[in-house]
């Protein structure tokens, strides 16, 4: 499946493993980590889940191939079932975040409660250059984050950013070493499963119930929109570019 889940004691490691194709995540990769979440969330043994990605890279964002040959039709598919779970886990998610993080590799990002990322990690959201939109409730969470002159410059131009711009903005918690990252952020999720379970579930349901419902109305929305984008001129000329490695020309569009 491209995804390794590995247990540390309390902690679930789930970890994109497809380095050949920078972990672009397949449709198959969405249905893992969903599966993963959901197991983790009825598996009382599991405390924390810790996210990452290898050194080189976190993820490259949707695998395009695979996309557009298994585009998403609705709420079942693997992708929104993903986002579902990751949006609605109840208990802390930590990423660790090295190399390349794009589209949802960002995206997700904002439904984790601590990210920690090396000093190699770049950034980006490139859906409007994609005929897209966000997703993820990114159009709500990373205005709150950061401010809404940041997300729109993110947004509206997709352009990477650093991890010493992205933890400035409030989207990493902490920029560390390349070669410390993973044993840090495995350090970090092992220290926190030692607190109290019920103390972690109140304290992050108390956080992030108030937006829960906005969250979801928010993703609702975005998928609606997204699916509709994936078939129009823009989305498909922009795809056809990338796959002929050229300049998409929206001059029309």
């Amino acid at each position: 499946m491209n995804i390794t889940s590995t247990r540390h004691g309390a902690v679930l490691e789930l970890a994109f493993d497809r380095l050949d194709r920078k972990n672009a995540i397949t449709a198959a990769m969405y249905a893992a980590l969903a599966d993963g979440l959901v197991s983790a969330r009825e598996d009382g043994e599991v405390r924390v889940v810790l996210i990452r990605g290898h050194q080189e890279v976190f993820t490259a964002g949707n695998d395009l191939g695979d996309f557009l040959n298994n585009p998403p039709h609705g709420d079942e598919s693997p992708v929104f079932r993903f986002l579902q779970a990751i949006s609605t886990f109840p208990k802390p998610i930590i990423a660790a975040v090295s190399g390349a993080a794009v589209g949802v590799g960002t995206t997700l990002l904002m439904h984790c409660d601590a990210v920690y990322a090396s000093e190699s990690a770049k950034f980006s959201m490139p859906f409007a250059n994609l005929g897209l939109c966000p997703e993820a409730a990114s159009s709500l969470l990373f205005p709150q984050l950061v401010g809404l002159q940041q997300a729109s410059e993110k947004l509206l131009f997709g352009e990477p950013f650093s991890a010493q711009e992205a933890h400035a903005m409030g989207l990493v918690n902490r920029v560390v070493p390349v070669d410390q990252l993973q044993a840090f952020a495995m350090d970090r999720a092992q220290s926190l499963a030692m607190r109290p379970m019920a103390s972690l579930l109140t304290t992050k349901r108390l956080i992030r119930e108030g937006s829960a419902q906005l969250i979801a109305s928010t993703m609702q929305k975005e998928g609606e929109q997204f699916r509709r984008m994936l078939g129009e001129p823009a989305a498909r000329e922009a795809f056809t570019a990338f796959m002929q490695k050229r300049q998409p020309d929206f001059s029309t569009l």
